[in-house]
């Protein structure tokens, strides 16, 4: 029979196995279990005390940003189980939008955000779904709010993975067309939202999830949105501009961060601005502090509240009719009564017919339109006069005293020496479609190009447009109005909001990074910042639970080597008293041998 020797044992340990069975006595059988379950205790013990002290991600690790923009440009990974996804429904006047995102686990550093990212599909693109008309559609039929919302929401569902549907939080946020609506209305639409949407789908939502957003709110989580991409709210590096924030506490030191951009967004109907106000104000009256109160947020980012670090006073307001159709529509009604009122006492009849049309300087050199109102038409023929165009549009401001932003709306001060904007939609579009110079502003390079353009003849500029020119988006109404609305975007800025000719940090820009910052990102890192905490209470218990492991089970490797001398010390003990045993043995059989010899030789003859 095949024997195999375990000649890795002591001497006195010596024993042969069998194939079949075990040749060693049931004390050595017992010894070597022994030796078998202590090495496996030492395996698992070495393992377990590499995971305690391998290497792990420190709280507050630097990311690079510009690794985290290239990855958001993936596709999700959505068998990623470690990712969180969040759902916000933009309820607009003229449709409803359905936004998804998602987040990795919080990086632990308690002064930043989570790091919210907009979901990409397949084809690597934006997670977003719309559908017109507008959910103020149904103030007449308010139950029928849940069936509207039902194709967005199945949508978002579809690419949630179901197992994250129960802690995917949705926002159902209305803007501007629900805010026209009577209170009774809104509640109605909201109260039908906030009763079917859970039967229907398992997220995460609650009546304080959906509700009417203020033009104030919409225009913070813009501003917080676009300084979340530009990374204005991460830590300041030594190159970084910062500035010196006072908060309401009386007791706490200035406090110095990464400087935050202002927005201005000037559409075709109206206008918007934001930006931090550093300082505390002082207002020269009650009646301007109630004024200031009404266009002043101040609000924590942090996700801690006891914390002021993070605390944020954003100068916000939006200016009904101040966007640039608008302006023109206005500044052409005013031209329509004007003229007629005049006409009743002269027998010119200027702007009456093609053969004596009204000289509009806002028009480019030699244009011939017409304006319609109450049947009656004025012929215009433009004069393409940048200067006095300027000059035209400065009383549609509504100015008063040069105290006053446009509309007399309470402007809070700007530090232009120490501050930086970004002008989106029409500020981009004057610069960019037609003349060519978006990006960088510069007064002087800009009222240059507007009145070289404004001065071209109109058959030059269409067939500099069937040339192409102009920007790929550019057509006939841009030509047109271009000259009007460069004035009037140059007015707003300067006059109305009193930014120096000479101000160099305002750059406009139709995309961040090469994508839309939608209002909506604002408005979930906001409704999200106190995640963090609950992350970081969870973590620090884990890291308390796992540093009382540490000095208890295995305090540092000393300790740890300690426990395998006494295993091997006791092992060692073990072995001579089984040879000491031996030895005993030994000398009795010895003695058994002599008493049989003795016995032996007395029976012999």
């Amino acid at each position: 029979m095949a024997r195999i020797t375990f000649s890795c044992l002591p001497a006195s340990w010596y024993c042969s196995v069998s194939l079949l069975s075990l040749g060693c006595a049931p004390r050595q059988r017992l010894l070597l279990l022994l030796l078998l379950f202590i090495t496996s205790v030492l395996f698992f013990l070495g393992t377990y005390q590499r995971q305690l002290w391998g290497p792990q991600r420190q709280p507050g690790a630097h990311v690079n940003k510009y690794l985290s923009i290239a990855e958001s440009m993936e596709a999700t990974d959505v068998l990623n189980p470690a990712l969180n996804y969040g759902i916000v429904v933009d309820c607009g006047s003229s449709g409803s939008r359905v936004f998804v995102y998602y987040w990795p686990p919080h990086n632990g550093n308690p002064h930043t955000l989570l790091d919210i990212r907009q979901m990409k599909d397949h084809d690597h693109k934006p997670v977003v779904k719309k559908i017109k008309p507008g959910i103020s559609t149904l103030a007449k039929t308010p139950t029928k709010a849940s069936d509207y919302l039902h194709p967005l929401l199945s949508f978002a569902a579809a690419h949630v993975p179901k197992n994250k549907h129960k802690e995917t939080p949705l926002y159902i946020l209305c803007t501007a067309g629900m805010r026209l609506l009577p209170e009774s209305q809104q509640a109605a639409i909201l109260e039908d939202l906030v009763t079917d949407v859970p039967l229907e789908f398992d997220f995460l939502f609650s009546s304080s999830h959906a509700e009417v957003i203020s033009g104030k709110q919409e225009g913070v989580y813009a501003w917080i949105g676009i300084n979340f991409v530009l990374g204005r709210f991460d830590h300041a590096d030594e190159e970084d501009a910062t500035v010196e924030v006072t908060t309401g506490s009386q007791n706490q030191r200035p406090i110095s961060r990464r400087r935050t951009v202002g927005i201005m967004d000037m559409g075709g109907a109206s206008l918007q601005i934001a930006y931090e106000v550093p300082s505390a104000i002082t207002f020269n009256s009650p009646q301007e502090e109630e004024a200031g109160k009404s266009v002043l947020a101040e609000f924590n980012l942090g996700c801690d509240v006891e914390h002021t670090q993070h605390v944020y006073r954003v100068y916000v307001t939006t200016f009904l009719g101040f966007g640039g159709n608008m302006a023109r529509q206005r500044y052409e009604d005013q031209l329509v009564n004007k003229t007629l009122s005049k006409n009743r006492f002269l027998t010119t009849q200027t702007g009456l017919s093609e053969d004596k049309p009204y000289l509009d300087p806002c028009l480019p050199l030699g244009l011939s339109d017409t304006v319609v109102r109450d049947n009656r038409t004025l012929y215009l023929r433009g004069q393409g006069d940048w200067a006095r165009c300027q000059e035209a549009v400065q009383p549609f401001l509504g100015l008063h005293n040069g105290t006053m932003s446009p509309g007399g709306v309470y402007q809070a001060p700007i530090n232009f020496s120490n501050s930086e904007f970004y002008g989106f939609s029409e500020f981009y579009y004057c610069m960019e479609d037609v003349l060519r110079i978006g990006g960088q502003y510069n007064s002087e390079k800009y009222s240059r190009a507007a009145t070289d353009y404004c001065s071209t003849k109109w058959s030059t500029l269409k067939q500099r447009l069937d040339n192409q020119l102009f920007a790929q988006q550019a057509d006939i109404s841009r030509l047109k109005y271009q000259c009007f609305k460069s004035a009037w975007m140059y007015e707003v800025l300067h006059s109305g909001f009193r930014f120096p000719t000479d101000y160099p940090s305002l750059r406009t820009a139709q995309l961040v990074y090469d994508k839309e910052v939608q209002w909506t990102l604002g408005a979930i890192l906001f409704k999200t910042r106190f995640l963090p905490l609950r992350d970081l209470q969870q973590e620090t218990l884990r890291q308390s639970h796992s540093s009382w492991l540490r000095p208890s089970f295995v305090y540092n490797h000393h300790l740890f080597s300690l426990c395998i001398l006494v295993v091997v010390l006791a092992i060692l003990l073990y072995i001579l008293r089984l040879r000491r045993i031996h030895q005993r043995e030994l000398r009795q059989a010895e003695a058994l041998d002599l008493l049989w010899v003795e016995e032996g030789e007395a029976l012999l003859p």
